[in-house]
C-alpha cells in the first residue's frame, strides 16, 4: 500500500500558502491529504485552485487537533501502510523521508518515528515542539533533546544520534497504520496539546518503540494555532497532562498526582507573581476539569503496565533548583 501525508487545516490558509510548496516539492512519493476542520477561511478553496492533486477530507465540525485526525484517518483505514501527520506549519527539506522509512523498514517493533525539528524562524536552533525526541519524567512534565522548559539549545549535531524516546512530536509524525488504529488513535477528548503524548504511552504500554531519527530535518514555525502563552493553550496543556497521567500511571497513581497538582499550584503562583492573573486562573479550571472527568479517565487505565521509557527523575527540580539547562547535562542513567 502507498503512504500518506495527512496534514490537518483550521482556518490556516496562510500556513497552507507558505508550507505547501515545500511538502510537494520534497514529497513526490506521498499521497497529499488535506483534513479540514471545518473552515470558515478561504483553504479549502485555495487547495483546489493551486492544488488540485491533493486530495481533501472535509469534516463538518471542528474536531480538534486529536479528533479531526481521528475522523480523516478513519477514513483512510486500510487504503496507506504509514500516516505521516505533519502539520500544516511544517517546512519539509529534500529526502526527509528517506531515514525515517528505512528505519521503521528496519525495525518492525518501532511503531513511530520522528525527524529533528529545528525552529523556521531560527533555523539554528531546535524548535520547542519535539526538538530532537520528547522524553517524560517522574510526574509526567515533558521534555524535549534540545529544550527544556523555555530554553531551547542551539543545534550542533549534539543530537545527531538515533535515540529512542518517550514520545515523538505530533508536529511531524510518522506512524504505522496499524498501530495507530490499534491504539485506537488519539483521546478525542483532550480535543488539543498532549495528545500525541497520550498515544506514544498507550503505544510504549503495547511494548512499541519510538524513535527520533535527526538524519532527517524539518522546520516548524510553531505556535501557529495558539501562541505558547496563550491562556487556551495553558489550559489545555495543564489539563490534558493531568488527564494523561490519571488514565496512564498504574503506581503510585494518586501520590503522583497529589505532588503534580501541587507543582502545578507552583506554577500558578509564579504566573500570578509575573503579573499573569489569567494564566493562573487557566491553571485552575485545568484541575477543575481533573475533579470532574476523574472517573473518566480513571476507567481508561490500561490493565497491564508494560516498562516504559521514562526519566526517573524530576525536570523542574534539575532545571530551577540545579539550573541544568541542556539535556546533554541531565543524568542519562535515570533514562530507562
Amino acid at each position: 500500500m502507498p503512504n500518506a501525508i495527512v496534514i490537518l487545516n483550521y482556518n490556516g490558509v496562510q500556513h497552507l500558502q507558505t508550507y505547501l510548496p515545500s511538502v510537494i516539492a520534497n514529497s513526490p512519493n506521498w499521497q497529499i491529504i488535506i483534513a479540514d476542520n471545518a473552515s470558515t477561511d478561504h483553504s479549502i478553496s485555495f487547495v483546489k485552485a493551486h492544488y488540485p492533486e491533493i486530495s481533501i477530507i472535509e469534516l463538518p465540525e471542528n474536531y480538534g487537533f486529536a479528533g479531526g485526525y481521528n475522523q480523516a484517518l478513519e477514513q483512510l483505514k486500510g487504503k496507506y501502510d504509514l500516516y505521516f501527520i505533519l502539520n500544516s506549519d511544517v517546512r519539509l527539506t529534500p529526502n526527509w523521508d528517506s531515514p525515517l522509512l528505512d528505519y521503521l523498514a528496519a525495525q518492525p517493533e518501532v511503531a513511530a518515528v520522528g525527524p529533528k525539528i529545528l525552529s523556521d524562524l531560527n533555523p539554528t536552533q531546535f524548535e520547542h515542539a519535539g526538538a530532537a525526541g520528547g522524553y517524560l519524567d517522574s510526574f509526567y512534565f515533558p521534555f524535549c533533546r534540545g529544550r527544556l522548559f523555555d530554553t531551547v539549545e542551539t543545534d550542533s549535531q549534539q543530537y545527531d544520534s538515533p535515540q529512542e524516546v518517550s514520545w515523538v512530536s505530533g508536529a511531524a509524525l510518522l506512524i504505522r497504520s496499524k498501530d495507530f488504529h490499534d491504539a485506537d488513535g488519539f483521546d478525542a477528548a483532550f480535543f488539543a496539546h498532549m495528545e500525541e503524548i497520550d498515544l506514544c504511552l498507550r503505544l510504549a504500554n503495547k511494548g512499541k518503540k519510538l524513535f527520533c531519527i535527526p538524519a532527517s530535518t524539518v522546520y516548524h514555525l510553531g505556535g501557529g494555532t495558539l501562541g505558547y502563552e496563550s491562556p487556551r493553550k495553558v489550559f489545555l496543556n495543564f489539563r490534558n497532562s493531568l488527564w494523561m497521567l490519571v488514565k496512564n500511571q498504574q503506581k503510585f497513581l494518586l501520590p503522583l498526582l497529589f505532588v503534580r497538582m501541587a507543582l502545578d499550584g507552583i506554577a500558578a503562583i509564579q504566573f500570578l507573581l509575573k503579573g499573569k492573573p489569567i494564566l493562573t486562573w487557566q491553571v485552575f479550571l485545568a484541575h477543575m476539569a481533573l475533579y470532574r472527568h476523574f472517573s473518566t479517565f480513571y476507567q481508561k487505565r490500561p490493565t497491564f503496565e508494560h516498562q516504559r521509557l521514562r526519566y526517573h527523575g524530576l525536570i523542574i527540580w534539575d532545571y530551577f533548583g540545579k539550573g541544568i539547562r541542556q539535556f546533554s547535562a541531565l543524568n542519562k542513567r535515570k533514562i530507562h
